[in-house]
């Protein structure tokens, strides 16, 4: 196992490398003048340079690129070009907002997703099986952002029972989870509604596998048959999924923290984008690549974990 572990961070060394790469270029490719788009098209030359040169604009395309990895390998992750101010502070402040969003949106999917695709297969054809189908299919066709707009109306507006806005403090467990609870349905029940189609066709069929039929025959309980046997040789598709709209609901949540005006990292990209604020976008940018490898590595080595043949491979 710790071969298999090994061989996965080392894969994911280069991927990261090259996607820091793009990220790069991408930000220096885009039109427009990074400097003339801070200060405003009247701003004079003289400022325009000064503050090209302050951000190492007028240096070589190769001397900015070692610059940039060299400031990323010591954490540094430059100065806002519009408050002058660390971005690794604006990140840290918003970081554990953005985190505990995206592993609970995940968590929810999860939990929810792969029993009811479960149970949905079992009851081929039979009326939990239609409504289960149903209901999938309609949590695949709402938005995030009406979702969560429904959920406000509902839940804080005519019920009162739960804050609209705001991530809640930190400090204070009580206020913090009365704040993540509707955006992370929102995020939460969109993912279950893939989840659940995926596992109940992933189910249907391994349930018809002859191994299956062997340990039906053998007499085992039906639980044991389908958790132990049918859904264990089911998982690979359904982690894999699961890693994909993981990645997804990273994206979603931008939408999601800017219709609770939660604080996190897609609030702070928007800001950037608006505000032409390049230094800020291509360090969010950086750090949601830094999430996107770290899900892909999570998902390979769980495929470990569900199938021993992957690790032997």
């Amino acid at each position: 196992m710790a071969r298999y572990v090994a061989q996965r961070l080392l894969s994911s060394i280069p991927v990261f490398l090259a996607v820091l790469t793009i990220i790069f270029f991408v930000v220096r490719v885009i039109p427009g003048d990074p400097a003339t788009a801070a200060l405003g098209d009247y701003a004079s030359k003289e400022a325009v340079e000064s503050l090209r040169e302050r951000m190492g604009l007028n240096k070589p395309l190769p001397v900015q690129y070692v610059e940039f990895l060299g400031g990323l390998l010591r954490g540094d992750l430059g100065k806002s070009l519009i408050t002058g101010e660390p971005i690794s502070a604006a990140v840290k402040h918003v970081l554990p907002y953005s985190i505990e969003l995206a592993i609970l949106g995940i968590l929810i999917g999860t939990i929810m997703g792969i029993p009811v695709g479960t149970y949905a297969a079992v009851k081929r054809n039979r009326l939990a099986d239609y409504i289960g189908r149903v209901l999938s299919l309609a949590g695949l066709s709402v938005p995030a952002f009406y979702l969560g707009i429904l959920f406000i109306l509902l839940f804080a507006v005519q019920l009162k029972w739960l804050p609209s806005v705001g991530g809640g403090e930190l400090t204070d467990p009580v206020d913090n989870i009365s704040h993540l609870v509707l955006p992370s349905l929102t995020l939460g029940l969109v993912m279950t509604a893939s989840v659940a189609r995926l596992t109940r066709s992933a189910m249907l069929d391994t349930l018809g596998q002859d191994y299956v039929r062997t340990a039906r025959g053998k007499g085992l309980a039906e639980t044991v048959v389908v958790v132990g046997h049918a859904l264990r040789s089911a998982l690979i598709p359904i982690v894999s999924l699961t890693g994909i709209w993981a990645v997804g609901l990273i994206g979603d949540s931008v939408t999601v923290e800017m219709i609770f005006a939660r604080p996190g990292l897609g609030k702070l990209m928007v800001g950037a984008v608006f505000q032409r604020d390049y230094t800020a976008l291509q360090s969010i940018m950086v750090i949601y690549a830094a999430f996107v490898v770290f899900i892909n590595l999570a998902v390979d080595l769980i495929y470990g974990l569900v199938d021993p043949r992957i690790k032997r491979e």
